[in-house]
């Protein structure tokens, strides 16, 4: 059977760690994120990182790319 939540039952696998990293950049709220992705040409708000880092959205790989080059990690960091 095909399973589209994580082990925990949220909507992304990487939710939890975008806002660790986050967290530990100097002064990088939601909407400076949303900012920072905004100038890669990622269309998306503070809304939408909130809902990303509490597992209540789903991110795609277009969005996977853009947030591991605006915070400096590869894929694979977001996703283990």
């Amino acid at each position: 059977m095909y399973k589209n939540k994580s082990e925990h039952g949220l909507n992304n696998i990487c939710g939890q760690k975008i806002r660790k990293l986050r967290l530990e950049m100097k002064n990088v709220s939601q909407r400076k994120l949303a900012d920072m992705l905004q100038v890669q040409g990622l269309d998306i708000d503070k809304n939408a990182i909130q809902r990303m880092e509490s597992g209540k959205r789903f991110i795609t790989d277009i969005e996977l790319k853009a947030l591991a080059k605006v915070l400096n990690v590869t894929y694979a960091e977001l996703l283990d």
